[in-house]
């Protein structure tokens, strides 16, 4: 017995939807394509907190999917931070401020976890 090769059957519906979804990308920024965030400064936190968690090992690197430890890294961000904290006193809203003191504190608090062990 020969098996015959199986047809692909592409209707005018699959082709419009197709049509549709390629020109609404077209259209969209670069970033709204790939879904980045806006810029604002809680995003800002959390990209360097983000960058601490995984110096420390308490996030997967998601390149490598392996926890890994830097912690002189680890250090630079929370830096970083620090120093953000410290030029930005008096010009940030309530919700930034909070953020940025509560993201401290936590972090401050997993370094010297992760300093122990």
């Amino acid at each position: 017995m020969s098996e015959e090769p199986k047809k692909i059957i592409v209707d005018d519906d699959w082709k419009q939807q197709a049509q549709k979804e390629k020109e609404k990308l077209q259209k969209e920024s670069p970033a709204e394509a790939r879904h980045i965030p806006p810029a604002d400064f809680v995003v800002l936190v959390n990209s360097f907190a983000m960058q601490a968690m995984i110096m420390m090992g308490v996030i997967a690197n998601p390149m490598t999917g392996e926890a890994e430890k830097d912690l002189d890294a680890a250090r630079h961000y929370i830096d970083l931070l620090t120093m953000l904290e410290g030029k930005t006193k008096g010009n940030l809203n309530q919700e930034e401020a909070d953020v940025l003191s509560l993201t401290l504190h936590d972090l401050r608090m997993a370094f010297v976890q992760v300093s122990k062990k």
